[in-house]
């Protein structure tokens, strides 16, 4: 399956926490900055795990392959930061959620755009934060069209 690349948005900056990769996070990392959200799956009875993980957290089969994430979602529930460490201190307020990926696993990740209560349970894409020194991804509310009145 392939599937379209991610929309980017820019950060100002360089990331508040840069990740630590590793040579098992290498793919992740690599895909997140072409576009591609992707994560492992078991090959042995089928579960995805996010984040990508070289044992599966069910069966605790080694068998796992990367594959990638479709860019659709769901919001599950969000909270805006106002109280922020340091790091954090230039972005603040900023919301972040729980999404229900499309594709199965359910992750945790920045929110960028307008996010209000109006929106739990709505549709939500997946984006890349372009920072100066590298990637990580997000997501944003999805704009729905209004129901016309009488259907």
């Amino acid at each position: 399956m392939t599937l379209a690349r991610l929309a980017s948005v820019d950060m100002a900056g360089d990331r508040p926490f840069p990740p630590r990769v590793s040579s098992f996070t290498r793919p992740f990392w690599d895909a997140l900055a072409d576009g591609r959200l992707t994560t492992t799956r078991c090959e042995a009875c089928g579960l995805p795990g996010f984040p990508p993980r070289p044992v599966c957290r069910a069966c605790w089969s080694r068998a796992m392959r990367w594959e990638a994430l479709a860019p659709g979602g769901t919001l599950y529930s969000f909270t805006r930061v106002h109280v922020v460490p340091g790091a954090f201190a230039a972005d603040a307020p900023y919301a972040i959620g729980i999404v229900d990926l499309h594709s199965g696993p359910r992750l945790m990740c920045r929110l960028v755009g307008e996010v209000e209560t109006r929106h739990l349970d709505g549709p939500v894409e997946m984006v890349v934060l372009r920072y100066r020194d590298g990637p990580l991804f997000g997501a944003r509310p999805v704009a729905v069209a209004p129901i016309a009145p009488g259907r």
